[in-house]
């Protein structure tokens, strides 16, 4: 009985696998296609249209953007994230439960609606600088992912460590940077790490806040596609992928995976 459980879990795991690997394949595989248009097979390989892609003033400035955009609402998150963890965690805050819900409310309304609730209620009403609302929505995307890595981490963590060191002269503050920073660091990581990853590649929320002067990557992208169906759009796939494969490559040689995975 455990050999067939064993064996139907093997083929789930490996039909999972192939409907997720074969597109990103397939992708990678038209970005070198000479054909003008995206073809599977391709005919005769190509890199121009890797090329390409740095001719797309639209791509160039969305790439920054995306990259300042997630980087900033990523630290905001951490920021404001793990303080808000610790005190709930550990200063006995009363209904900490119902704060926690707060946090991760985000997570249970549809992107798109967040999206167009600032729009209108930011943007329209209060008349909010539009780089500023951007700012906000992923913030707000951000910040669940933070609290969940952060409280599991703060759950796991020995609390009499920080009584330790109470006991030893430090303050709350200084037992906070000196004892709980260093042991919940990879959490850290691994939050910034998701949540730049998911605000770099947001759509929902960025479709509803994107303007003449500012304009996001993920939507310069559908932007390209309404006029043109050319292998482009593989190529910057390809070129996103390498950027994420670079970034867990960095991670991977400062402090190692397998660190931010416990």
């Amino acid at each position: 009985m455990l050999n067939s459980k064993n064996k139907l879990l093997t083929i789930i795991s490996g039909v999972t696998l192939f409907f997720l690997i074969v597109p990103l394949i397939i992708v990678i595989i038209t970005a070198f296609g000479k054909g003008t248009t995206i073809t599977f097979p391709i005919k005769g390989i190509t890199l121009r249209w890797f090329s390409n892609v740095f001719l797309q003033p639209d791509f160039v400035t969305g790439f920054q953007m995306s990259l300042l955009i997630a980087l900033l609402a990523s630290t905001i998150a951490l920021l404001v994230g793990v303080p808000a963890v610790y005190a709930l965690t550990r200063l006995g805050i009363h209904h900490h439960q119902w704060f926690q819900m707060l946090f991760l409310s985000p997570t249970f309304i549809p992107e798109i609606v967040i999206g167009f609730a600032l729009y209108q209620g930011l943007m329209i009403t209060i008349r909010i600088p539009l780089v500023i609302t951007l700012l906000c929505g992923h913030f707000l995307l951000c910040i669940p992912y933070v609290i969940r890595l952060i409280t599991a981490s703060m759950m796991l963590m020995d609390q009499h460590l920080e009584e330790a060191a109470w006991v030893c002269g430090s303050t709350k503050v200084e037992s906070f940077f000196k004892i709980v920073i260093p042991n919940i660091y990879p959490s850290i990581i691994a939050a910034f790490m998701l949540a730049f990853i998911n605000s770099f590649n947001n759509i929902p929320i960025t479709l509803f806040l994107n303007g003449v002067d500012l304009s996001m990557l993920p939507t310069s992208i559908l932007n390209y596609l309404q006029n043109n169906y050319d292998p482009t759009v593989s190529a910057i796939s390809v070129l996103l992928m390498l950027f994420t494969a670079g970034l867990m490559l960095l991670v991977e040689k400062i402090l190692g995976l397998k660190m931010i995975m416990k």
